[in-house]
C-alpha cells in the first residue's frame, strides 16, 4: 500500500514548525525565551525550560517493552491526540469518511464529528463480533480510517484475530486497533503486526494498565513513515516534563504493574460470578478488560438508584445490543464488595 497516496496534500506539503529544542537541548540556552530566573515553584526537572519535542529516551523504554523499534513509536496526549492526528492526516475534511464499528468507543465519532468527516458504521454482530465481510463491502475510495477496539469498549471483549487480520490486509485504507486495554486480555498485542503492514496503527495508553490516565499519556504504534508523519503534524512540545518523568518511572515498578492487574483479574472473575447470582441480571458479558458489561432488568432505573447512593457505573442501554446494559469498572476489593451489596439491597 502507498501510504503517501493516502495522505492529505496539504499535509505532504507541510513545513513543520521547528521549535528551539529540535536544535539545541544543552548549552547556554539563550534561544527559546524562556524564563532563565526559574520557575516559581522549585523543582528538579528544570521546568521553566521546554521539554524536548521527541522524548527519544522514553520512546526507547516504550519501544523495548513491546519489543518494536524507536521509530514505530509516536507519545501523545491520551489516545484522543492520536485519533485527531490521524484524521487530519489521512481525512480531507467534508470530503472523506472513517468506519467505526457500534458499539464502540464514542471518541472515535466525536473527533470525526470536530473534523467534519463522515462516519460510516457497520454494527458488531449480537456476540459483539466483527462483520468483516461487510466492512470490507461498506468501504470505498474516499474510507479512509478504520477504527477498531479490541478489547472492546464498551462490551469488553477482544475480536477474533481472524477477522483483524482479514481487515488489515484487505481494508483499502489505515486501520486503527485501539488497545487501551490489551494487558487485561489473554491474547497478545498486534503491536509487533506493524512491522508486516505499514497501514496499521495500535493505540495503547497508560491511562488503563498502568494506573495512570492523570498524566494523559498515549502511545500510537506504527510504520515509521505513519510515526514521521504525525510527528510532523503535532504540536512542538504536545508531551510535557512532568508527564514524561512519571512514565519513565513505570519501568521501575513492572512487578507492581504485573501483581495490579493480575488482583484485577481475580476481582473481574469474582464481581462476574456474584453478578451471575442474582434473578435480575440477564447476561453477564464475557471481559479480556478491567471492566464489565452486564444486562439487567431496569438498568436504567438501577443506574440512578445506585448514584443515589453513591456508586457510580455507566448506563450502555443506548448502544447497540446493549439495550438494558450497564457496565462496571472493577474496583478495589472493598469498592466491588460495596457495590454488589448496594445493587443486592436495590434489587431486594
Amino acid at each position: 500500500m502507498n501510504i503517501e497516496s493516502l495522505v492529505r496534500e496539504n499535509i505532504r506539503k507541510l513545513k513543520p514548525y521547528r521549535s528551539a529544542r529540535d536544535d539545541f537541548e544543552k548549552g547556554l540556552l539563550l534561544d527559546a525565551n524562556e524564563n532563565s530566573l526559574g520557575s516559581v515553584v522549585r523543582n528538579s526537572l528544570d521546568l521553566h525550560r521546554y521539554p524536548t519535542p521527541a522524548h527519544n529516551q522514553l520512546r526507547n523504554k516504550i519501544a523495548k517493552w513491546r519489543q518494536i523499534e524507536f521509530e514505530n513509536i509516536f507519545l501523545g496526549v491520551g489516545s484522543d491526540e492520536p485519533i485527531d492526528l490521524l484524521m487530519r492526516i489521512f481525512c480531507e475534511p467534508g470530503k472523506d469518511a472513517i468506519i467505526t464499528t457500534p458499539p464502540t468507543y464514542g471518541m472515535y465519532k466525536v473527533a470525526a464529528d470536530i473534523n467534519n468527516v463522515a462516519v460510516k458504521e457497520v454494527l458488531l454482530t449480537e456476540k459483539f463480533q466483527l462483520r468483516a465481510d461487510e466492512i470490507l463491502n461498506a468501504a470505498d475510495e474516499n474510507s479512509k480510517i478504520l477504527f477498531l477496539c479490541s478489547p472492546n469498549n464498551p462490551t469488553a471483549n477482544d475480536f477474533k484475530q481472524t477477522d483483524l487480520l482479514k481487515l488489515i490486509a484487505k481494508f483499502p485504507g489505515i486501520v486503527v486497533i485501539d488497545e487501551a486495554y490489551i494487558d487485561f486480555s489473554s491474547r497478545e498485542s498486534s503491536a509487533q503486526l506493524v512491522q508486516q503492514y505499514p497501514n496499521l496503527v495500535i493505540l495503547q495508553t497508560f491511562s488503563k494498565s498502568f494506573g495512570l490516565a492523570g498524566i494523559r499519556l498515549g502511545i500510537a504504534i506504527s510504520s515509521p513513515e505513519i510515526i514521521s508523519i504525525m510527528l510532523k503534524v503535532k504540536a512542538p512540545y504536545n508531551i510535557n516534563k512532568l508527564t514524561a518523568d512519571m512514565a519513565m518511572k513505570v519501568f521501575e515498578n513492572l512487578e507492581l504493574f504485573k501483581f495490579n492487574i493480575e488482583k484485577i483479574l481475580e476481582e473481574r472473575e469474582y464481581v462476574a460470578e456474584q453478578l451471575s447470582h442474582a434473578e435480575e441480571v440477564e447476561a453477564v458479558y464475557p471481559s479480556d478488560a478491567n471492566f464489565l458489561l452486564f444486562k439487567i432488568k431496569n438498568a436504567k432505573e438501577i443506574y440512578h438508584k445506585l448514584a443515589e447512593k453513591g456508586i457510580i457505573v455507566r448506563y450502555r442501554g443506548n448502544e447497540p445490543h446493549c439495550e438494558d446494559c450497564l457496565r462496571v469498572t472493577i474496583g478495589m476489593p472493598d469498592e466491588n464488595i460495596r457495590f454488589l451489596k448496594t445493587l443486592k439491597e436495590i434489587l431486594s
